[in-house]
Formats: C-alpha cells, sequence, structure tokens
C-alpha cells in the first residue's frame, strides 16, 4: 500500500528473508501492485475506503541493499535451552515506606 506522505521516506517496503523454505521458489519476473487508498467517507463507526491511485512495478532490476541480522525472539531467548544460559533469576521484594 502506498502512502502519499511516506512513498519518499526510505521505509523498508520489501525485504527478502532467508529460510529453508522460501516464499519465492521460481525464477520469474516480480511484480509489485502500489495503491493510494483514502478514507472517502463513512458508514456508522467505519471508514469507508477508495483506491485513488494506483502503480504496477517491475523488481527485476531492483538495486537492493544487503543487510545481515542476526535475531531470536522472547520465547526461545528465555528459555534457558538452544544455546541460552540463564544466569541468575528470581524475585524482587518490594520495600514500602
Amino acid at each position: 500500500m502506498n502512502n502519499t506522505f511516506t512513498k519518499h521516506q526510505r521505509l523498508k517496503s520489501f525485504y527478502f528473508s532467508p529460510s529453508d523454505e522460501f516464499k519465492v521458489i521460481y525464477d520469474a519476473p516480480h511484480f509489485l501492485m502500489s495503491f493510494e487508498i483514502y478514507v472517502a467517507g463513512e458508514s456508522g463507526r467505519n471508514h469507508i475506503y477508495k483506491c485513488k491511485h494506483y502503480k504496477i512495478l517491475s523488481l527485476e532490476s531492483l538495486s537492493l541493499d544487503v543487510k545481515y541480522e542476526f535475531n531470536s525472539d522472547n520465547k526461545i531467548m528465555y528459555s534457558g535451552e538452544v544455546g541460552t544460559i540463564i544466569l541468575d533469576e528470581g524475585e524482587i521484594k518490594q520495600h514500602y515506606m
């Protein structure tokens, strides 16, 4: 989706993550469809959205930046398993004055 306020900023809108099960598995032309959406009115408490403009982009010659990233989620990080070592853990007592 294309926001007229952010389309000239450097927000990440297209990315590729290494995986054992890639989403893109075939060498083929890839296209991106972008829509400029606006609020056309309201129906009760709901907004009515309409498309004002569209753009179709070919990604075959898209220049990309490479960013190596290491990440984990909290379930893995705090589990004490899969390479994580819990050095200490305990309750913090509250002292009231």
